[in-house]
């Protein structure tokens, strides 16, 4: 076997797609891309019970613990047109056995396909109503039920329920209208388990909690215009007051194309804070299977494209590597695949720490459930086999001098669908992009999902009436509108808020509380959103926020110090105590850190011997001029009972 550098051939593959990291990315670098985005963005409302049956919302158990299991396995039905849907297909091929963990006190027959739906959740309906007005989008006339196909076991029934409730609507970002084709209501799935080899388990707590579903047009021009598009959705959904928070409550599944790929979806997108790395490499990793395509097709036609494969003693191989010893101890198939004129593109770069075999081995997981590590290539960079052992494998497969070689590991009964996976992926390597759905990492990167799915997988739920919403509703719902996070932003500008508090308000949807202070107290607004957006923000930072603390607790707190005539300089302070003991009353807050109250004449007076102390020995013994210097003296005694900025006057004129 002659030596493949593998380290030369990634280095040459970044530039032969004109590789830019993400730090050093310009629009032009997108514009150059043809970069084009969307988003799906799924919020949890925070309504008291579950879409279409009476369990109640927004209870979650233990994954580990449960009353009862239900054993399913998933077959693909087909569509009102006698057609199968891709997706549908490729989960039938997995052969996973599908475990719910089932808790009584959040899961009902409904749940597991054993009733009928109930009539569709209204406190819902009415939620999703709000933020579809909030969108500026037109309402239908009358919601219809549509079941969505989900063969991967997340939903028992094997379908989710949806219904589109309004179209054609927009939201400003960045001076541009950003387009929202539609916002649906649908119910959750349930949560992930684990999904190990054939086996898949799920927890049936979050499923059927209502959802909305806000889908914008491919608008956003870069990833930071679609990261900001995220934003917005998510305050404008939070303003409401109408929608969980926390962990898992919202997700967002990005669209991502180049030109001359094709539109792919990032599934589960935990944190907005993932979209600009996500889209990026997305957006490269397309660049790079362009690239193959084209150098793909210069040596060979598709249909001249043919694997040939063989099962290799698992004896013969002399490689004494953990993943062969693995592979003996578990008594799996080896399996050699010999890929025609390959040699090069299984290093292909394609995103960060990963080359095209990623593409291959993802795929090995998921259609074959051939657990990782389960594989290694001629061109493995960890050198797994000796030469010996690949000259011996290239040998039996009649390997030309171009071709690339994969040894598969695995139970002999996955073997079919491991080759037939491996030859399907290459394949479609002539055709450049392939419409898939992947999954989202923290580190940026995607691994495959499944295949995109396609029109096939919806069609009408003849379990659920349609239901009508009048125009006297829509007018009604209109008037008790949140107010837009377009005139929040405008308000937050008005009192001079600096802009680093901006994302930290609506994020928490402070601004209404803001707005009390600011009218209820004489504090401007700009020291309001200091307070909560720097302050607040520092304090949550270092330590643990108590169950029972409220953001209301700050309200009451101003109310306290203003009757008190204590100054806003001893906030930080009360503030650090409320986080973590916020039932403890403000006196007592007060006496834990020793604040006494001190008139301002008696402050005002230490001023002037000061000076002197300062003239004799102070510049001495600091490098500080004499106003800082006597502001470090007088700042304890001060906080609270005077404005510091009151006192560092005095002490410039002279305790005048």
């Amino acid at each position: 076997m002659s030596k493949f550098n593998i380290e030369e051939n990634i280095q040459k593959t970044l530039k032969l797609i004109g590789y830019i990291p993400r730090s050093e990315a310009t629009d032009e670098t997108y514009n150059n891309l043809g970069f084009m985005s969307g988003l799906e963005v799924h919020q949890q409302l925070a309504t008291d019970e579950k879409l279409f049956c009476r369990c109640p919302a927004g209870m979650y158990q233990d994954l580990n613990k449960s009353d009862a299991e239900v054993i399913r396995h998933m077959r693909p039905t087909l569509s009102e047109l006698g057609e199968y849907d891709g997706t549908a297909l490729m989960e039938f091929r997995t052969r996973k056995n599908i475990t719910y963990r089932i808790h009584n006190e959040t899961t009902c027959t409904y749940d597991i396909d054993d009733t009928p739906p109930f009539p569709m959740n209204r406190q819902a309906l009415k939620f999703a109503l709000i933020i579809s007005l909030l969108l500026k989008l037109k309402i239908v006339g009358e919601l219809h039920i549509i079941r969505k196909q989900y063969l991967d076991g997340s939903i028992p029934t094997g379908f989710q329920r949806t219904g589109i409730i309004g179209i054609d609507g927009g939201i400003p970002v960045n001076g541009r209208n950003i387009r929202i084709m539609q916002l649906s209501i649908e119910e959750d799935s349930c949560r992930e388990v684990s999904d190990i080899g054939h086996e898949r388990i799920y927890s049936t707590d979050r499923l059927g909690t209502p959802l909305i579903e806000v889908v914008t047009q491919p608008d956003p021009k870069t990833p930071d215009e679609l990261t900001e598009t995220a934003q917005y959705i998510r305050f404008l959904n939070r303003s409401t007051g109408l929608v969980n928070t926390g962990m898992g409550a919202s997700r967002q599944d990005v669209n991502v194309s180049i030109a001359g790929g094709t539109r792919v979806e990032i599934k589960g997108v935990a944190h907005i804070k993932w979209i600009p790395e996500l889209t990026h490499n997305e957006a490269f990793r397309q660049k790079s299977l362009l690239t193959i395509k084209d150098l793909l097709n210069k040596k060979m036609a598709k249909t001249e494209f043919k694997v040939n494969h063989t099962e290799i003693d698992i004896n013969s191989i002399k490689s004494e590597h953990d993943l062969i010893k693995n592979a003996k101890e578990n008594n799996f198939v080896l399996t050699a695949i010999n890929l025609p004129e390959f040699e090069g593109i299984l290093s292909f770069f394609t995103q960060p720490n990963q080359t095209f075999i990623n593409e291959i081995s993802d795929r090995l997981k998921v259609i074959a459930g051939i657990e990782k590590p389960n594989h290694t290539h001629s061109e493995d960079i960890e050198n797994v086999l000796t030469n010996t052992d690949w000259n011996m494998i290239q040998e039996k497969l009649k390997s030309k001098k171009n071709d690339a070689q994969i040894l598969v590991l695995g139970l002999k009964s996955d073997m079919k669908t491991a080759i037939e996976s491996i030859e399907e992926r290459c394949q479609l390597a002539f055709e450049g992009v392939p419409n898939e759905t992947r999954k989202s990492l923290p580190d940026g990167t995607t691994l495959f999902e499944r295949v995109l799915p396609g029109p096939d997988r919806m069609y009408p739920d003849t379990d659920s009436a349609p239901i009508k919403i009048e125009n006297e509703l829509v007018e009604k719902t209109k008037i008790g509108l949140p107010i837009s996070i377009e005139d929040r932003i405008a308000q937050l500008n008005k009192w001079n808020a600096p802009a680093d508090t901006f994302h930290y308000i609506l994020k928490n949807n402070l601004s209404p509380i803001l707005e009390k202070i600011v009218n209820d107290f004489d504090i401007n607004g700009k020291r309001v959103c200091t307070i909560f957006g720097h302050t607040l923000k520092h304090i949550e930072g270092q330590q643990p926020r108590h169950v029972e603390f409220s953001y209301e607790r700050i309200y009451e707190l101003l109310k306290f110090i203003t009757t008190k005539n204590i100054t806003l300089d001893l906030i930080p302070k009360m503030l650090e105590v409320i986080y973590q003991y916020p039932l403890m009353d403000f006196e007592s807050i007060l006496t834990t850190i020793e604040f006494k109250t001190i008139e301002k004449d008696e402050i005002v007076s230490k001023i002037e011997p000061l000076k002197s102390i300062y003239k004799n020995v102070g510049r001495v013994q600091t490098t500080q001029n004499e106003t800082n210097w006597m502001m470090g003296e007088l700042r304890p005694t001060a906080i609270g009972n005077m404005p510091l900025s009151e006192l560092k006057s005095y002490i410039e004129n002279g305790g005048k």
